[in-house]
């Protein structure tokens, strides 16, 4: 029996959707557990160091033939790998000359994180956590890069990501 094109990338969708929220349940829990042993602050600090270190082994392949004055070039070779055509991360984009910003409008770890009842301030160093693999990638590629991560009163979105050229004013 075969299935429609349409059916079959319906279910991808759907299975990548579920596997981000898997990783997001993972994280969730080894942030719990590392809590439980450790304390909230060595908790996040040892997850923020191993995410950003992946982060950073992902920027080696993925933006090896980029230079710290493309931030622009890096940024749009992000979103073209975004997953599922960015449907899964909608951004607003500003593009300049010297970068590019984008402000993440939906997240489906924040998602994972709210629909399992975690409160403001664990959400708060969640999204801090996972914000530190952007870290990771993009000062690996020499440009700078500004991160602001979700919190309260931040509204119903996510990050908001700031790539500029490393020598611009």
């Amino acid at each position: 029996m075969t299935v429609s094109t349409d059916k079959r990338a319906d279910k991808l969708a759907q299975e990548l959707e579920s596997a981000f929220r898997n990783r997001a349940d993972l994280y969730r829990l080894m942030y719990d557990e590392l809590t439980l042993e450790l304390g909230a602050e060595e908790a996040e600090a040892i997850m923020i160091r191993a995410i950003e270190k992946r982060g950073q082994e992902v920027a080696t392949t993925a933006f090896a033939t980029y230079r710290p004055d493309q931030a622009l070039e890096i940024g749009e070779a992000f979103l073209s790998v975004s997953p599922d055509e960015g449907r899964m991360y909608p951004t607003d984009v500003e593009r300049r000359e010297d970068g590019i910003s984008f402000k993440v409008k939906r997240c489906p770890l924040k998602d994972a994180w709210v629909e399992a009842g975690v409160g403001e301030d664990k959400l708060t160093s969640l999204c801090r956590i996972a914000g530190a693999f952007d870290r990771g990638l993009f000062e690996a590629t020499g440009i700078r890069f500004d991160n602001v991560t979700w919190s309260p009163g931040h509204g119903s979105g996510c990050c908001h990501i700031n790539l500029t050229n490393r020598d611009a004013p």
